[in-house]
Formats: structure tokens, sequence, C-alpha cells
């Protein structure tokens, strides 16, 4: 596709001359692409108010290019992002956290796009104690690669170990950078986060100088196939921010698919998130697979996705794709691992069938933003930003309040202790 008709003006190239953190200009050095701070994305959707963008999991290059079009379309800041199940060392993406900044480079240079794009390591998950020494090594890899924004994601281990686990390995991260902490697995109804485990995170990251952008909750909703259960519960969320309020954190809301459009306004208009992930939707797009209007794909009688024909990819790949997964055992959200099998076959299909995958996300992503999300106009925003502060950094939003005195790991370990939790049951919430 040629470039669309898009005029830089001066207020997108003064931010470009200023707005790219060192990890981007060093390896980008002749773009023309406005790779920010995560930071950038979470301030210009507070100072507009009342919305959020996108955070898209770019699993294949399709989702990735239909999804930086649909932000030009709706003239919108969005994040870029891969959940480190999906592309880290484990990856069932050809897209992962090493070469996403990659991607989003090539396309935004190749279209000519204005749009201000953060790179984001999703769930960087640390499941035990032992996998501290190989993320100390692994994290600052990713920012050599272009990585922005990084969401720590200790969830899975009780709450004074989550909390530790951010505090010692915050230092690998650089301070420009976008930053997102995670309290309570994404697990649906079950264990759903509370004010007190919230506070307990945000409270003891402050009183060690830590002031996150984004903290995830489980409220409610799940991660894949959102076929049935109440999902996002926005009363809970808003609860819960109103109480993390003094601290300056914004919500990251995870697992947006099949949840309502009216749901999903109600968090961006009563809740403070400015960031909403969204993968299995665009993935299904994508290939062409019937969704409903909110983007949850459609069963046959007999449980299997319903492919449209004259949508998405070629209908005899796709044929090849359910061969294979059967072949696999996977079903369900399980589909997602046919991403990485297939992407180069997928890239090898004609233009008009790549074009109209891209088309298919490009629409979903430009219709989200705009009518659900509110993030149209973001992206001016965000030059303005910038170009105010005079540099890549726009620093922290919150101020240290907590008394670092009483959050040593021993006091840590007591509080943590004293809360009385509910974290639902054990199972795979990777992503």
């Amino acid at each position: 596709m040629p470039k669309l008709d898009v005029k830089p003006t001066p207020e997108f190239k003064k931010a470009l001359e200023i707005g790219r953190p060192p990890n981007v200009a060093t390896l980008f050095p002749n773009s023309s692409a406005l790779i920010v701070s995560g930071k950038v994305i979470d301030r210009a959707m507070l100072r507009k108010g009342k919305c959020m963008t996108i955070a898209v999991n770019g699993r294949s290059s399709f989702v990735v290019r239909g999804a930086l079009r649909g932000a030009q379309r709706a003239n919108a800041a969005i994040i870029l992002e891969i959940a480190r199940s999906e592309g880290g060392a484990n990856a069932y993406c050809h897209v992962n956290m090493w070469n996403l900044a990659q991607h989003v480079n090539q396309i935004v240079n190749e279209l000519g796009l204005t749009i201000p794009v953060a790179i984001h390591a999703d769930h960087y998950g640390i499941k035990k104690p032992e996998d501290m020494a190989g993320a100390k090594a692994e994290i600052p890899s990713l920012f050599e690669s272009g990585v922005t924004s990084i969401a720590i994601d200790a969830s899975h281990m009780p709450d004074d170990q989550n909390l530790l686990a951010n505090i010692e390995l915050r230092d690998y991260v650089p301070s420009w950078a976008g930053y997102e902490t995670e309290v309570g697995e994404i697990k649906g109804k079950a264990g759903l986060s509370t004010p007190a485990e919230a506070l307990f995170l945000i409270k003891g990251l402050n009183a060690h100088g830590i002031h996150p952008d984004w903290i995830a909750l489980n409220n409610g909703t799940t991660h894949g196939l959102e076929a049935e259960g109440e999902g996002i519960q926005v009363g809970l969320t808003r609860e819960i921010h109103e109480a993390l309020a003094p601290y300056k954190v914004s919500g990251a809301q995870h697992g947006t698919s099949g949840n309502s459009y009216e749901r999903l306004k109600q968090i961006a208009e009563q809740t403070r998130t400015t960031k909403a992930n969204v993968a299995t939707a665009l993935q299904m797009v994508s290939w062409g697979v019937k969704v409903n209007e909110y983007g949850n794909a459609q069963l046959d009688a007999d449980g299997k996705f319903i492919k449209e024909s004259g949508k998405g990819l070629d209908d005899e790949i796709w044929n090849e794709m359910v061969a294979y997964a059967d072949k696999q055992g996977w079903s369900g959200g399980n589909y997602k691992k046919l991403n990485l099998p297939f992407e180069c076959r997928l890239l090898g299909q004609s233009r008009e069938i790549r074009e109209r995958m891209v088309q298919g996300v490009e629409d979903f992503v430009a219709s989200l933003l705009t009518d659900v999300f509110h993030a149209d106009g973001t992206a001016e925003i965000a030059y303005e930003l910038i170009n105010e502060a005079g540099s890549f950094d726009l620093g922290a939003k919150g101020e240290r309040i907590e008394d670092p005195a009483e959050w040593t790991p021993e006091k840590i370990r007591e509080r943590a202790a004293a809360m009385d939790t509910d974290k639902g049951p054990e199972g795979d919430f990777d992503d």
C-alpha cells in the first residue's frame, strides 16, 4: 500500500526531534517514526480525559500494520505490545519482544504515519523467585531492542514477593520508560483484586521512590475468549482507582475482547484507565473468523470457529490451520498458537488477501479508538506534552508519600501476612 495522505505538522516534526528515547534514536537514527515512552501515551489520555487507548497485542505483522493504520485514521496515540508468553523465549508468535519495534518502525516509515507509538513488553512474568536472575539479564535486552514500556507482572506470587520483585527489578528499567505493575492474576470472577491489595503494592513501591504509570487488576475479566460471565466490573475498578488517587497511577485494562462496548465506554469514562489491551479480537478479525459486535469469536453447533468466506485469510489456508490445530489438540483460545507456524504461510498470500486481512484490523481499531475509547485526537496532545517538556522523558506523575522505614523487606512481609486475600484458583493465566 502506498503512503497515506498524511501531512506532518510543525508540532509533529518538533516532537520527532526530541521525543524519541535514546534507545530508539540509536536503533533507528534516520527514522521518521515517533516511537515514544509509554508515559507519553498515558499522559495524552489523562490530558484529554475520560478516554483510553488500545494496547494492541501484535501477534502478527497483519495485526501490527492494521492497528497502526487504524490509529492514524483516528489520529490517536497508541501502544503496540507483546506479552512475554506470546513473544518471549518460548514464543508462539513470529512477532516478539525483540523485533516488535522493528516491525513498527518499518511500517510507520513505509506509510508515512505521524501517530505516537509506544512499544510495550506486556506481562513480563515472574512466577517464582528463581526467575529473577534471568530477568535481570533479559529486561535490558528488551530496551536495547526498542521497547519503551514494560509491565513487571509478579502477580502469580504472594503479595509480598510481588512487591519485592517489582522493587528489585525497577533498577533494570530506564527511568524514562513506561512502567506497569499488576496485582491479582487476570482470571475472571475468581480472586478479584481489592483496594487493600492494590494499596499494599502501590504504597510499597511509592516508599521506594517507584511511581508506576499503570496498575493492572483482576477486575472480573479474562484473557482470550470472553464468552460468559459478567466481564469487567466497572464499580470495583472505580473503587480501587479512587483509593489509589493520591499516588496518581492510571489503570491498565486487560482482557477487553468480548466485553460489551457499553462496558468499555464506562471503563473509559468512569475510571482512571488509560490503556486497554486487545489481543484475541484482532487476531480473529485478521483471520476472517466471524465475531460479534464486541470482537468475540462465534462458534458453530460443533463448537468450531466460523470462518467467513471472502474475509481475512485464504479459505484453503484456514482449513490447513484447522487441521493443524486438530492434530495438536488445540481448540478455543489455544488457536493463538497457530500464529508462529503460519505467519510466513500467510505472508505468501496474494496482495489482495493480505490487504483485506489488514483492512479488517484497521477498521476495527479505528472504530474502537473513536467510538468506544474516545482516544481520537490524542496524537496532537502527545506532541504537545513532548514539546512542553522539551524532552522524551516526562518524569513521574506522583511523588513519594510513604515512609521508606515502614516498608523494609521485613515489614513488607509482616504487612502481607496480615492481609486477608483471596487469590482464586491455580491455573494457566499467562497472557
